[in-house]
């Protein structure tokens, strides 16, 4: 796989063969064990465990091994463009969320904690942008999943797999270890966790709903980032930021799920005082969290609001957002693949024509 890169790096063409990390890729690919590169200079979660304490420092800037990852210098730029407050935000989180799309996270990831003090600074100019990308890196092949097995799930338990293991998310495009990625993301999120669960109570609904995002992929062993989710739901009004705050709790859930909160996501779709995109996203909460058939009344709920306009309007959560595909509203999908498996994908050909 990798003899067949010729990435585009940086501001020009850049040999694959000359990137420092080829050197570990290389030599996995010839059989090295990937655990004796743990905790070295080329394992992305070393270098963030390091940083994170000091990610405020222009200095620490300059001194992180943005190099040793493949587009290392990229992400660096994108983390000083937003740290200025330049203009225009979109050129910076345009790179890391490309980054993310096109399955090569590590550098992104190394910019996490840079972006968590922007993203929590309520005066910054450009923290919704950095709050919106954040967790870009601590989700891996996700685009396009809509299934209920897929939708919502952490693919690696730390826990359960070796430090060096490449566990089941497999290699990037470029051959570096993707679990590597998403673990150091995650861990940096984890230890943001205190400066980003107020970004829950803040007065932008779209603070709340990508607050609510970034913080379903933190490790929450004591649940407390489940039980702020659970208390902000309460006390929320908005319903796109209420259905936004259910797909998080069902994604946080996911990892240990409890018969308690399969019953609370159930309540939340029949109840009939609540707005329909909060039942639609109790319902696509549910299904995640069990595997038990869907019973008729969830059918009949998701039939009667799951409207295309609706569907169209609910990929403005970041979950849906990442769930379409083929042309369809990430809604759509999600009830197709979880409620009419039988049925095709549509086609979508961009180059396609009628005369």
């Amino acid at each position: 796989m990798i003899e067949s890169l010729g990435i585009r790096w940086g501001r020009g063409v850049r040999d694959w063969r000359s990137d420092p990390t080829f050197a570990m890729c290389r030599a996995l690919v010839d059989g090295a064990d990937l655990a004796s590169f743990a905790g070295g200079a080329f394992d992305v979660r070393a270098v963030v465990a390091g940083i994170q304490a000091g990610a405020h420092s222009t200095l620490l800037l300059d001194a992180v091994p943005w190099g040793n990852f493949p587009h290392g210098d990229d992400a660096r730029e994108a983390v000083r463009l937003l740290r200025a407050g330049e203009d225009p935000a979109g050129r910076a989180t345009g790179g890391l969320g490309g980054l993310c799309a096109d399955d090569s996270r590590a550098a992104a990831a190394l910019a996490v904690p840079f972006l968590i003090p922007i993203a929590t600074d309520g005066h910054h100019p450009h923290r919704a942008a950095a709050l919106a990308i954040l967790s870009g890196p601590a989700r891996a092949r996700h685009f396009g999943v809509a299934s209920r097995d897929g939708l919502l799930i952490h693919r690696n338990d730390p826990r359960r797999h070796a430090p060096g293991d490449h566990d089941d998310y497999g290699v990037e495009v470029t051959g570096y270890p993707a679990g590597w990625s998403v673990a150091a993301a995650r861990a940096a999120i984890t230890a943001g966790t205190p400066v980003l669960l107020p970004l829950l109570n803040d007065s932008d609904p779209t603070i709340r709903i990508d607050a609510a995002y970034a913080l379903a992929t933190a490790a929450d062993p004591d649940l407390v980032v489940r039980t702020a989710l659970a208390a902000r739901f309460a006390a929320e009004h908005d319903a796109m930021v209420r259905a936004a705050l259910l797909l998080a709790v069902a994604e946080t859930a996911r990892a240990h799920v409890q018969p308690p909160a399969v019953s609370w996501f159930r309540e939340r779709w029949q109840d009939r005082t609540e707005a329909p995109e909060v039942r639609l996203a109790a319902a696509i909460g549910w299904l995640c969290l069990t595997d038990e058939p869907a019973p008729e009344d969830l059918h009949q709920t998701v039939d009667t609001f799951a409207t295309e306009e609706r569907a169209h309007a609910l990929d403005t959560l970041p979950w849906m957002y990442a769930a379409a595909g083929a042309g369809e509203p990430g809604l759509s999908r999600c009830i197709r693949c979880m409620l009419h498996a039988e049925k095709p994908e549509p086609y979508d050909d961009p180059w396609a024509f009628s005369l």
